[in-house]
């Protein structure tokens, strides 16, 4: 299936109520159709991995085709240069995740991009530093502790970043760490209590969230088994 079928078959999934709904959540872009995450990666399980028709999609610029390019390109066949020309193409904090926790944490560039993105100015591009850190954690099954540790400075550094879809990205970060295993746990549980005693609004707001997930029940209990 090519790309302009693809279009018209996006288009009349189109739902316009869906369009204002996201907006409610800051999903906002210059063109969409309001397809939901659940319908499109079911379109894309009946296309297939496709590398070359993910870069046309991504190209045209419309939300709905630029996240059916992420469930449907190669982690394998993905450049960095690809990862970075996506990332300056950064709407909404709804692409920059899918992005990052569906296909580039599966590349062998993430841990560069990291670091790389997190200097950036796009509030969007910073966000996505953040959303790989959360993403690896999950998925990065044979990253040992201390690579995740190292990552604990850099959150610390721009912990006082107070863009609203940087701080929460830092604040998921952290947490998604924190929730890999016992013994990283402990670490981010430290470093969120330096947050919350932090001088800065911002840091101390990651802080206390952070902690709050970090030492619940739930999270404690999981980690025990």
């Amino acid at each position: 299936m090519g790309v302009d079928r693809l279009l018209a078959k996006l288009e009349l999934m189109k739902n316009d109520d869906n369009i204002k709904g996201m907006a409610r959540f800051g999903i906002v872009y210059d063109k969409a159709f309001g397809i939901s995450i659940r319908k499109l990666r079911k379109l894309a399980k009946i296309i297939g991995t496709n590398h070359e028709l993910a870069l046309e999609l991504w190209s045209t610029g419309i939300r709905e085709a630029k996240l059916l390019a992420v469930f449907i390109d190669d982690p394998a066949k993905v450049t960095p240069g690809q990862m970075d020309d996506w990332a300056e193409d950064f709407e909404s904090w709804d692409d920059t995740d899918q992005a990052c926790t569906s296909l580039f944490d599966r590349t062998p560039y993430a841990w560069d991009k990291i670091r790389e993105w997190a200097e950036r100015d796009g509030e969007f591009v910073k966000r996505g530093a953040f959303s790989l850190i959360a993403g690896l954690a999950v998925h990065d099954k044979k990253a040992p502790d201390k690579d995740f540790q190292k990552l604990f400075p850099l959150i610390r550094k721009h912990s006082t970043d107070d863009r609203h879809y940087v701080k929460k990205a830092v604040n998921w970060a952290l947490r998604g760490i924190g929730k890999r295993n016992h013994a990283l746990n402990k670490k981010a549980i430290r470093v969120a209590e330096e947050l919350k005693n932090s001088g800065d609004k911002t840091a101390r707001w990651i802080g206390s969230h952070a902690l709050k997930e970090l030492t619940s029940e739930r999270v404690q209990k999981r980690l025990k088994k």
